[in-house]
């Protein structure tokens, strides 16, 4: 689009959750000038910090992802390198059969390398199950396969539902039976295509990820609270010289002589591209017009609801047991389906509030929308008896709060990845308009991160009209960030 549209490199970005931020950040970065427009009245989508009993915390997600690099590096360059932190502790359990049972190592997404890394957790037929693994000729599994389908055929049903489930269900809350493999779990998926033994492919896994010398924690929190990316982004932002406007949600976006026109209630912008990064319902709504096709399958996206009760203690009422936590099989029928001993997992959390101890759990999956139903009081209700059951915790918390995500988490079912194909086919048609965000490559914080670089990457050569930065800008940066 180059000398079209406003011909100084003006760019929309649709949405302020972590993907419209990290791509405004890309652009401004790259000299484009950048409008934000966001419906809500707060930047940063699902990530959010709060307070509880007067400590600081998460109210939405509250690790990212570190083997991936995306989401550290951005952290980094924002000015939070200084409060990246491991776990204080990676042990996590197994709420399941009646008792809190070690996670197993040695496994890919509760796939095990070994019939043995299961012993304990597993009935005995499901262990031998699991070693009649090397014995079965090859399971097809064509263009993709549900995670759930092709694991249970391999190393038997109990694997899925005692051990997959329950972690695919803590970064979907969805139904490992109709998630994607290919989608959700690649390394899996790629692994399948060469592999007749799927205990063979994990444990090849396995080897590869022991022998990268780059290997580290792989999760990373921030002192402070994950919530406090998107903060610190937004700032970087606001710094380079990009303007955001929360409470201002875009209603429409039509293409006009060399560029693009975005409404957004009284404000009209005039764009040489437009990113949009909002979810695939809001998506479909300003596509609609100029790309009804993209907009069609946009519509087809589902989303999980679900809730988080953060619970705060008084240290001396409590004693949990030890580890960052537990998650739940849907098939023990709780109604928590996972629980975090924040205080416990965070050591700057320990250390800011050493007289208080946090408690989370996340109640709903895909499908199980009546729970939600339920006012703030009763989801407080079932989860202190659910944590009663499953640790003894019968103390009652200084303070209760619940955050309800609707529709906060995308789908992956089968065939999602040529979905996302045919999007990504339709609106690139469209000269100087792109996608990004969790409905697309990824839903966790650095494939969000991702997806917006990748999105940034395909303006390039769209925007001749941009006049790069004569300061440095990762100089311009650092400083805007207060290094």
């Amino acid at each position: 689009m180059s000398g079209s549209g406003t011909g100084t490199g003006q760019v929309v970005v649709i949405g302020a959750g972590i993907a419209g931020l990290a791509a405004a950040h890309r652009l401004l970065q790259r000299g484009a000038r950048v409008t934000v427009l966001e419906a809500s009245e707060r930047t940063g989508g699902k990530l959010l910090a709060g307070e509880i009993a007067g400590v600081r915390v998460d109210l939405g997600a509250e690790s990212m992802l570190a083997r991936r690099p995306e989401a550290v590096a951005l952290a980094r360059e924002v000015g939070l390198a200084d409060r990246l932190q491991p776990p204080a502790t990676a042990a996590a359990s197994i709420w399941t059969r009646g008792a809190l049972r070690p996670m197993p190592k040695g496994h890919v997404m509760g796939v095990p390398g070994t019939a043995a890394a299961l012993s304990g957790l597993l009935s005995d037929e499901g262990v031998a199950r699991i070693e009649r693994d090397a014995d079965l000729p090859r399971t097809e599994i064509g263009d993709d396969v549900a995670v759930g389908e092709y694991v249970a055929a391999r190393v038997g049903r109990e694997v899925v539902d005692r051990l997959v489930e329950p972690l695919l269900g803590g970064v979907y809350a969805g139904d490992a039976y109709r998630i994607s493999m290919r989608s959700a779990v690649p390394q899996l998926y790629r692994a399948a295509l060469t592999h007749t033994s799927l205990t063979e492919a994990v444990r090849e896994i396995q080897a590869r990820a022991a022998a990268d010398p780059q290997t580290g924690p792989v999760f990373l929190g921030i002192a402070g609270g994950v919530g406090t990316l998107p903060q610190a982004v937004a700032g970087s932002v606001t710094a380079l010289g990009g303007e955001i406007l929360t409470g201002h949600p875009a209603t429409q976006l039509r293409r006009e002589a060399g560029g693009w026109r975005v409404t957004a209630g009284d404000r009209v912008l005039h764009a040489d591209a437009v990113v949009v990064a909002v979810p695939a319902a809001a998506a479909a709504d300003l596509l609609a017009a100029e790309s009804p096709a993209a907009a069609a399958e946009l519509r087809t996206v589902e989303y999980a609801s679900m809730a988080l009760v953060t619970l705060a203690y008084r240290r001396a009422d409590v004693s949990l047991p030890a580890g960052s936590g537990f998650l739940v099989p849907p098939v023990d029928g709780h109604t928590v389906k996972a629980s975090t001993f924040a205080s416990q997992k965070w050591g700057w959390l320990a250390e800011a509030a050493p007289d208080v101890v946090v408690v989370r759990t996340s109640v709903g999956r895909h499908h199980e929308t009546e729970i939600l139903q339920h006012d703030d009081a009763h989801l407080v209700d079932v989860s202190r008896r659910d944590l009663q059951a499953a640790t003894g915790l019968d103390a009652t918390p200084l303070q209760a709060r619940v955050t309800r995500w609707t529709d906060g988490l995308p789908q992956y079912p089968v065939g999602h990845h040529a979905r996302v194909a045919r999007i990504r086919e339709h609106v690139a048609k469209l000269p100087g308009l792109v996608v990004c965000g969790a409905q697309y490559d990824g839903v966790g914080i650095p494939a969000c991160i991702a997806s917006a670089h990748a999105a940034v990457d395909q303006l390039d050569g769209d925007l001749g009209g941009v006049q790069r930065l004569t300061a440095d800008p990762v100089q311009s940066l650092h400083g805007g960030a207060g290094e």
